[in-house]
């Protein structure tokens, strides 16, 4: 069985239709929780629309009985969820709405199990703009969580805060807590983090204060909500605000002994300050985590202290230095066990030879860190492209060969998870930032063959656009 080589979707929905449209599945419970499962697979992996058909197709399954229609409000709450994350805010406020109703039906209105129907709606009309009643049914939400003794209370009072900073009313952010646990509180933390990643520092400058004075600076909460700052600021250009807050993590790490963790703020201290124009900040504070690491047994940490600092030489012009802290990266990696700090470290060094004109030493290299790299890890693609140039004679122009360098990475991607008797050929070419392909099948496949060999397509199509886009 053979298709002509169209794009993706055209080509493989007809494998997909010629065989698998002749099967009727009978819509069971069991089925309708399958499908949920696979949803929140997808999901997990960015598949949102593939997630979104999994879960209406679970919320369409007729509930039998209590425990059916419990599940069955999971599943739309989870259909309006993803909808929400792939930006189809009409629809999605039109299942939240219905589950939120059905909720009240089955729980009434003082189960936490309606309060979980509010939350995410609040949440919807928060980003639309729709704040008067966002506010009101994060309010009833907190009410009853809080009736509840139930520990989601901290989500939603995380939302009822970005609900009233939005709304820019005049009145503490996180007034009411002093009746909560400490262990609850502390999820309020990571619930504001979340809720502010589209940029609202003052949000999290808000909970780390209160949090800070309720649990003290050194608290875990109190260090996520910084984290959170200073991913916030990256994300923002607010370098002088990261560079502070993971200050204060690292000064925390200090106070409490934890090396490891200490050289990872450090870590990522010297890239906020090379991000800020510093970059004689950055390479101090590289060489001050190498002396941290030194006395720790931790080859893979050391190999990735030893891996950025020579990236940064390199690129401040010390191409000596930056040889040997890269071969050491490279020699701490393989005394680790995890083969992807290996092959990033080779990737590394590999390419430093390479842009030296030191193709004969380049090439091994490069070899040896393709081979133990995932084929789509971004030092993965980015090996393979200076690993073909190096092979033409050249110390550059890798990016000629990145599109050779994506469809033969896409290929081994899809061939590494197939069964070894199944698959002919598949040729993959990238034209116009999108994947055509051609699959020739050397036998029949079964249902389950087919059905994972459209998985496993699909997959990869999602992880590669995802390369060509970013």
């Amino acid at each position: 069985m053979t298709t002509e080589p169209n794009p993706f979707r055209t080509a493989f929905a007809r494998l997909r239709g010629g065989r698998l449209g002749r099967n009727t599945v009978k819509r069971s419970p069991q089925w309708a929780s399958a499908q949920c499962d696979r949803g929140n697979e997808h999901l997990e992996a960015g598949r949102v629309d593939r997630a979104i058909e999994c879960f209406r197709q679970a919320a369409s399954v007729p509930p039998r009985d209590h425990e059916t229609r419990k599940d069955q409000l999971t599943y739309r709450l989870n259909l309006g969820l993803a909808l929400r994350m792939a930006g189809r805010l009409d629809e999605a406020e039109r299942e939240l709405r219905l589950g939120l109703a059905e909720r009240l039906d089955f729980y009434g209105r003082e189960h936490a199990g309606y309060a979980f129907g509010l939350e995410p709606l609040a949440d919807l009309l928060r980003r639309r703009g729709q704040l008067e009643e966002a506010r009101r049914l994060a309010d009833e939400a907190v009410t009853n969580l809080r009736a509840n003794g139930h520990e989601r209370v901290a989500s939603a009072l995380a939302l009822r805060a970005a609900i009233v900073h939005a709304a820019e009313a005049v009145e503490p952010l996180f007034a009411d807590l002093g009746d909560l646990p400490d262990d609850v509180i502390a999820q309020i933390s990571p619930a504001v983090v979340g809720l502010a990643e589209g940029g609202e520092p003052e949000l999290l400058v808000a909970v780390v204060a209160a949090l800070e004075e309720r649990l003290g600076p050194d608290h875990e909460a109190v260090i996520i909500g910084l984290s959170g700052l200073a991913n916030l600021g990256r994300a923002t250009g607010d370098h002088a605000g990261r560079i502070r807050a993971i200050e204060r993590v690292l000064a925390s790490h200090d106070r409490r002994g934890r090396d490891e963790d200490a050289v990872m703020a450090m870590l990522g201290l010297a890239l906020a300050q090379d991000d800020a124009g510093d970059r004689e900040a950055a390479l101090r504070t590289y060489a001050s985590a190498h002396e941290r690491v030194a006395g720790l047994d931790r080859p893979g940490l050391r190999s990735q202290a030893l891996r950025n600092w020579g990236l940064l030489l390199k690129e401040a012009g010390d191409v000596e230095a930056a040889e040997k802290r890269l071969t050491e990266a490279l020699a701490e990696a393989r005394r680790g066990a995890d083969p992807g700090l290996v092959g990033s470290a080779g990737v590394a060094l590999g390419l430093l030879l390479q842009h030296e004109g030191r193709l004969d030493e380049a090439g091994p290299v490069l070899e040896d860190a393709l081979a133990v790299l995932d084929p789509v890890h971004r030092d993965a693609l980015v090996g393979r492209s200076h690993l073909s140039a190096a092979r033409d004679g050249r110390t550059c122009g890798c990016a000629d060969y990145m599109g050779d360098t994506m469809a033969g990475a896409f290929r081994d991607f899809v061939v590494g998870r197939l069964p070894a008797d199944l698959l002919d050929r598949l040729d993959v070419a990238l034209v116009d930032g999108d994947f055509q392909i051609e699959v020739a099948l050397r036998r029949e496949p079964t249902q389950e063959e087919l059905a994972y060999l459209n998985d496993v397509l699909t997959t990869a199509q999602d992880e590669f656009r995802s390369r060509i886009l970013n």
